[in-house]
């Protein structure tokens, strides 16, 4: 773990730096002086030497180093580590769900071994069964003695998803933020802000963010509901904005773009004719209506 990379405890339980790493690593954390700034203003110098400054990328890049040891023990699962945050997906085949519940047990036991508490009130589930018939239901799962709330919406990474994989409470979610900030537009308005400065303030990403994950599939009333809120903000900034199709495509492009990068993506690949890809079969609309075939038949038109 990270012991083994940055050098050993001491019977203090202070790190002994063995490699240059370690070393320049408490140098930096230890004894860091902190103000706060504003404008011509100065305050008092604070010493600390706990966490790490805000923004520095050395805390996302410890919690690599310590975590880089915590996968997945069956091939069925994955575990998806990002900022704090662990998440176990686990593929549940046949009603056997032992592989699955055996990653929560191995995770829990990681996390003990190396000092590290689950916050079991933070934690919840959230289960995707399309079959028709369900029979027996599903056990709940129990970490150090307390169950696991079971959801039928949780966030990840920014995206709301739902037990039935549909997108209208993520639709539902942005369009409350984007209204708030519409608020705000209008209030900004009314003093007579001029309207370069309102597009400035203006932020697309509230309507915008991860939209090749979950625009392609919504039903035609989340799209309206977004393009009326769209239209809602060029009558405040009296600017043209981008409709909600228009800036998934340019979203999709973008991405593709970066994937064309690399040569060894194996889901673009041409036809023999070498002017068009190769299309993804899909057996419903849900995988249809995903990033990947949307993206080729956007290539291919």
């Amino acid at each position: 773990g990270l012991n083994g990379l940055l050098g050993s405890r001491g019977e203090s339980g202070s790190i002994q730096a063995v490699f240059p790493l370690g070393g320049w690593i408490l140098d930096f954390l230890t004894n860091r002086p902190q103000v706060v700034w504003i404008g011509n203003i100065t305050s008092s110098t604070l010493t600390l030497s706990t966490g790490a400054p805000q923004g520095c990328v050395l805390r996302p890049l410890l919690y690599t180093l310590f975590t880089h040891n915590c996968t997945a023990t069956h091939c069925s699962n994955t575990i998806i580590k990002f900022a704090d945050n662990a998440t176990i997906i686990g593929c549940i085949s046949d009603g056997d769900e032992s592989a699955y519940r055996a990653e929560v047990r191995a995770l829990t036991s990681w996390c003990h071994d190396n000092n590290l508490l689950l916050n079991v009130n933070k934690t919840e589930e959230l289960i995707v069964d399309y079959r028709r018939l369900q029979g027996g239901g599903h056990t709940p799962i129990h970490i150090e003695g307390a169950e696991v709330e079971r959801v039928s919406c949780f966030r990840f990474l920014g995206i709301n998803i739902s037990e039935d994989l549909s997108w209208s409470h993520h639709v539902g979610v942005i369009i409350k933020a984007a209204r708030q900030q519409l608020f705000f537009l209008r209030r900004l308005r009314r003093f007579g802000m001029d309207s370069r400065i309102l597009s400035m303030v203006h932020r697309q990403k509230f309507v915008s963010g991860c939209i090749t994950t979950w625009y392609g599939s919504c039903n035609v009333l989340d799209r309206k509901a977004l393009q009326r809120v769209v239209r809602s903000a060029q009558r405040i900034t009296r600017t043209e904005l981008p409709a909600m199709q228009d800036l998934y495509r340019q979203h999709c492009k973008r991405k593709m773009q970066r994937i064309f990068s690399d040569p060894s993506h194996r889901l673009f690949t041409l036809l023999p004719s070498g002017r068009w890809y190769r299309s993804i079969q899909t057996r419903t609309s849900r995988y249809r209506d995903s990033f990947y075939p949307q993206a080729i038949r956007l290539l291919n038109y």
